[in-house]
């Protein structure tokens, strides 16, 4: 017996060469523990025989939720949100969910379509970094049925869960670190402004600095990517040696990485020259051509965390929503040590 190659083969189909009800085939997937072995055995028998599949979409359709979360991430080509990313999928995985995986390149418009498309799909819920955490729609999708968990941000009110690292702590750290070794001139390299964690880990480094004769020196960048940050090296290596900071605060790591890349290619010496603080400890900074000093995120587990909220909300009545915040912590690695 075979099945038929110009059409898919549905539960009637199973169900008549099995000898058996639609009714059994439906109880056979959906509720198994009710049909006898036997039985069972024969249906999954004559499935494998005429290769059927099941029709989740249409299952979807009836049951009102499909099997499957959603992460919408900031960036995708930075290694920071595939970590997370993979902390989401652990999750899902153990709930025997799939997982939707979206980039929005921190692009408003393009984030609302992919929330839009989302929710056609009746996914359970929707994980997002946001480009702006005041959007109206991550307060609509909710009021409509799906709920949202925010990753790596804030939103006021307890609107929502949300998970994220105290970024205000982590900045002074690495400031702090960089005060200790006898730094009096830093440049904090980073922006825009508008993105919440880079205004955070600013305010932790002027907080570092209070009581001391130390200045903070801005590099704005455009963007959070390598090349930002050896835009910023060049602009630094400009400066007069007088004014020129002999330390660097990033606001990520692939800023570090950049500037570390045109520093190393210029002569100039790390930490000797320019001592280098980054943020996030991506796989990647251990491995620099000089380890690099990073603000180490639990990047997985701010997935894991947001994930596990995300089904507590689907599947809790009354649910309450949790804030969790994650306390970083300073990795010191050959980028700051000594001078």
């Amino acid at each position: 017996m075979a099945g038929s190659a110009h059409r898919q083969v549905s539960v009637r189909d199973v169900a008549t060469a099995a000898g058996v009800s639609v009714g059994t085939v439906s109880n056979v997937l959906n509720r198994p523990d009710v049909v006898s072995p036997g039985t069972r055995a024969r249906v999954h028998a004559v499935m494998a025989e005429l290769g059927f599949v099941r029709n989740e979409s249409a299952r979807q359709l009836r049951v009102g939720r499909g099997r499957a979360l959603a992460y919408v991430m900031l960036d995708g080509g930075n290694p920071f949100f595939a970590d997370v990313a993979q902390g989401v999928e652990e999750e899902a995985e153990a709930n025997d969910l799939s997982l939707f995986l979206c980039n929005s390149d921190n692009r408003a418009e393009r984030e609302l379509t992919y929330l839009t498309r989302l929710e056609q799909q009746r996914v359970q819920g929707v994980l997002i970094t946001p480009a702006d955490p005041g959007a109206p729609i991550l307060a609509e999708l909710p009021a409509r049925g799906t709920p949202v968990v925010i990753v790596d941000r804030t939103r006021g009110g307890g609107t929502h869960c949300t998970v994220a690292v105290d970024d205000v702590l982590g900045g002074e750290l690495a400031v702090a670190h960089l005060l200790e070794a006898g730094h009096e001139r830093v440049a904090f390299v980073g922006g825009p402004m508008t993105v919440g964690q880079v205004r955070d880990r600013r305010e932790g480094a002027l907080r570092a600095l209070r009581g001391s004769s130390a200045s903070l020196v801005d590099v704005p960048t455009a963007a959070l990517t390598v090349a930002e940050g050896g835009e910023a090296g060049q602009r630094l290596s400009g400066l007069p040696a007088s004014r020129r900071p002999t330390a660097a605060f990033c606001a990520n790591d692939l800023l570090a990485l950049g500037l570390l890349q045109h520093c190393v290619g210029t002569g100039l010496r790390i930490p000797e020259d320019l001592a280098i603080v980054g943020y996030d400890d991506i796989e990647f900074a251990a491995a620099a051509a000089v380890p690099l000093t990073s603000v180490r995120q639990p990047r997985r587990l701010l997935g894991r965390t947001a994930a596990a909220l995300l089904l507590k909300e689907v599947r809790e009545e009354g649910h309450r929503h949790e804030q969790v915040i994650f306390t970083p912590e300073l990795v010191v690695r050959g980028s700051s040590r000594g001078r």
